[in-house]
């Protein structure tokens, strides 16, 4: 496997990318160049009371996906953070899809950059989409430093 950049991490495609994705069994699948795409199987863990993938599981993994491909463009001393994340939830998501989050940056300013992104299961079905606002700091805050 390739590794790449992610923040100050070696980046490597199938590695778990925070608590939150590693707890909901979300990996890397592409990373690089404005894009990112992120996967993960739905279990029976995954669901909301109606029997269907809750929908915060959409929701982190487009963030991640969104916020990844800026992540792939900025500077290692450089720091970011979403601002702002719309989400439509189309279709629903079954135990046993395989979900893949894609994410590409659409523009990306000194402070803000502009993101969206299709999350998808492994037919092509659409099942939610989002766009995102990301703000850009020159630097780390300091209890990161």
């Amino acid at each position: 496997m390739t590794k790449e950049r992610f923040g100050n991490k070696d980046y490597i495609p199938s590695m778990k990318l925070s608590g939150v994705c590693d707890s909901l069994g979300v990996t890397g699948k592409k990373f690089g160049g404005g894009v990112c795409s992120v996967t993960c199987e739905v279990t029976n863990d995954h669901l909301n009371a109606g029997g269907v993938a809750h929908g915060g599981l959409h929701s982190t993994m487009l963030d991640t996906a969104l916020g990844g491909a800026l992540v792939s463009l900025i500077k290692k001393e450089e720091w970011c953070a979403t601002a702002q994340l719309d989400i439509s939830f189309l279709n629903a998501a079954y135990v046993d899809d395989v979900l893949v989050a894609e994410g590409k940056v659409l523009r990306r300013g000194r402070n803000l950059a502009h993101c969206e992104g299709i999350l998808s299961n492994q037919d092509g079905k659409v099942i939610a989409t989002a766009k995102g606002t990301w703000a850009i700091w020159e630097s780390k805050p300091s209890s990161m430093k």
